[in-house]
């Protein structure tokens, strides 16, 4: 049985302590990834509101444009794979969400995240097997909301102005909101009356209009959702502009039916007083103050939406925690999404072609086959992968960041199910190197892995081949801070630039400086400041590449081909299979993957005769490198991959 709404709002308070105290380490982390790139926050329902907070914010802090879509929206309408897409889901259950999130995945764009409540629900368990998607759990203390979204959808919306807030503002703004949302919670706040009183009078009409600022839009959405869903009684929205521009009218026809409900901020008072000031005096109006900062009278906006709607159900005989759900109703819910039409099958491809064609050339089969291109990459794909097959490589080389370990958690020792395919590969004879952008951290997380007893066998370059020495070398890398005399002016001359000693961590070793940025910013940016710098000194000789978390200055001669010229030394010219994530230049897997014998996880080059990504439809990154291994089997000390791997 649904819960009374009262009941609810009891537990606010609760639920905001939560979302005060709760790790946003995870969350951080994934705004971060998000700041790069604009954003489409998905949801239906109560979530819906969660999105269209996720948008402002983003758009806010960020400055790039971020869009909202339903479910139906987001699977109907093209992305490009540089947007986004967040999915926010309370219960992760129902089937409008999780058609979007298989189809969202399937697309693979840069970054997909999917914030819900639920650890145990259906959303979380199709993200686990897609280990790229920024899986981020956060059960509201609360449990599962009634009828409408309400503990659920203020958890959310605040851990999203949190963690947007220490990411792009700084905790004196996460206080500052704090200080205004905390009175709203209580049972009988000074505001809480004024606001109570003030409404009052709006609900012996039926038609009420919410006018509203930019930062209080996420209140008004609300109402809507919530006076709609619970048929507490018909609501229009309109900013303080908008109204100007015809919707005013309304009340020139209507205004003995209706109201007018106002958000007034410290941001917008100006105009909403010179606006309501022109609203006809028999028509009742109810002003809600909300001071504060912007950031601030968003989350506060949505608190009094929540207050207001429990008012209006008093006033109009309605719980809005128990309006009662029709049969119909319940049928509708269920209805699934459209099937997103599937251009593999029109092509008679493989999900899986369809997919590596799509990554390689960077245009779906259907555009391809229009431009009378499809059947020139459908060929060189099936030459690449006959290649693949018919060839016994001697040894595997394989990046470390992105391919063995998850970007996201590289400062954890690599899976046990990758390093299990690693020591079965070494036992049955292969020749293995590691080929790592890192230094020493490398060498401590691999020994924790692999048995003792073939740590000689493992060749592993730091620094991007900088230094090559077996894994049972104590004495590398050689970490002594500091460059060689032709990186050393270089380097004096990044650490002098003012942008990049403000937004990047630099990191000098003998033959490479890594830049790392300490803050969300476009990564273009940083390159192009890197490179300004290079050009400015009239450095020549070093190399700038990009890893999938920095980049990487090294001097002339420094190449992860050079692990590969050491694993020759042991095997001569027998093939060598290499695998990594960052194969399009100026990636830093660029060399290494430019050979015949190249697999990427990631990112591939332009060109069609190497270094494909064959994934499943809808996985990246180490996820990958575990299919690829486990792919191989030993024969006679040589590897092939079996007759069904690669499919």
């Amino acid at each position: 049985m649904a819960k009374p709404y009262a009941v609810e709002m009891e537990k606010l308070a609760d639920t905001f302590a939560w979302s005060v105290a709760a790790d946003i380490e995870p969350l951080r982390n994934a705004v971060r990834t998000a700041g790069l790139s604009s954003l489409m926050a998905i949801g239906s329902g109560g979530s819906l509101t969660a999105a269209h907070a996720l948008a402002s914010l983003h758009q806010r802090s960020t400055s790039r444009i971020a869009a909202v879509a339903t479910p139906l929206d987001a699977v109907t309408e093209p992305l490009d794979g540089s947007v986004a897409p967040w999915l926010l889901s309370a219960g992760g259950g129902n089937v409008d969400i999780l058609a979007a999130a298989k189809a969202l995945i399937g697309r693979e764009p840069r970054q997909v995240a999917v914030l819900c409540g639920r650890h145990d629900s259906p959303l979380a368990e199709l993200c686990q097997k897609h280990p790229f998607v920024d899986l981020l759990i956060y059960p509201p203390p609360a449990g599962k909301d009634g009828f409408l979204a309400t503990n659920s959808l203020l958890g959310f919306t605040a851990l999203l102005t949190r963690a947007y807030t220490a990411e792009f503002a700084g905790e004196a703004d996460w206080d500052s909101i704090i200080e205004a949302v905390q009175p709203l919670l209580a049972d009988r706040s000074d505001a809480l009356v004024a606001w109570q009183v003030a409404t009052a009078p709006l609900w012996a009409r039926p038609t009420t209009l919410v006018l509203h600022g930019p930062s209080t839009r996420i209140g008004a959405i609300d109402l809507e959702s919530k006076f709609t869903e619970a048929a507490l009684g018909n609501l229009q929205l309109a900013d303080y502009r908008n109204f100007a521009h015809g919707r005013h009218h309304w009340l020139a026809k209507r205004g003995e039916m209706s109201a007018v409900l106002a958000f007034v901020t410290d941001h917008d008072r100006a105009l909403a007083d010179r606006t309501l000031a022109l609203i006809p005096s028999e028509i009742p109006l109810a002003r809600i103050e909300l001071p504060g900062p912007r950031a601030a009278a968003a989350v506060t906006s949505l608190v009094a939406a929540l207050r207001i709607t429990g008012w209006a159900g008093v006033a109009r005989g309605i719980d809005p925690g128990r309006p009662g759900v029709p049969e119909f109703g319940r049928k509708l819910y269920n209805l699934p999404l459209p099937r997103a039409s599937r251009p593999a099958q029109h092509h008679k491809l493989s999900e899986r072609d369809a997919a590596a064609i799509t990554r390689k050339a960077g245009v779906a089969p259907a555009r391809l086959e229009a431009l009378g291109a499809l059947h020139r990459w459908r060929t060189a794909l099936d030459q690449f992968r006959d290649r693949l097959r018919a060839t016994a490589f001697a040894g595997v080389v394989l990046d470390y960041d992105g391919t063995i370990v998850d970007t996201r958690h590289r400062f954890e020792v690599a899976r046990k199910d990758v390093t299990d395919e690693l020591t079965r590969l070494l036992e049955a004879g292969t020749h293995l190197a590691i080929a790592t952008g890192r230094g020493v951290s490398v060498r401590k997380d691999l020994r924790s892995r692999l048995p003792q007893t073939l740590w000689p066998r493992v060749l592993v370059g730091y620094y991007n081949g900088a230094e090559v020495a077996s894994l049972d070398n104590d004495t590398a890398p050689d970490g002594t801070a500091g460059t060689c005399k032709a990186l050393a002016l270089l380097a004096a001359a990044l650490r002098a630039q003012p942008e990049l000693a403000e937004a990047a961590d630099q990191t000098d070793r003998r033959f490479q400086i890594t830049l790392q940025a300490k803050r969300a910013m476009p990564e273009n940016r940083l390159w192009d400041l890197a490179h300004q710098v290079v050009l400015l000194t009239g450095t020549t000789g070093a190399a700038i590449t990009r890893s999938s978390h920095s980049i990487d200055i090294v001097a002339s001669g420094i190449s992860k081909l050079n692990v590969l010229a050491r694993l020759r030394e042991q095997i001569g010219d027998a093939p060598v299979l290499s695998i990594g994530d960052r194969g399009r230049w100026p990636g830093n897997d660029y060399e290494l993957l430019r050979g015949s014998f190249s697999l990427s996880v990631d990112e591939s080059n332009v060109d069609p005769a190497t270094c494909w990504n064959l994934a499943e439809c809808g996985q990246r990154g180490v996820a990958v490198t575990l299919d690829y291994l486990r792919g191989l089997e030993s024969h006679g000390g040589a590897l092939r991959f079996q007759p069904a791997a690669l499919q």
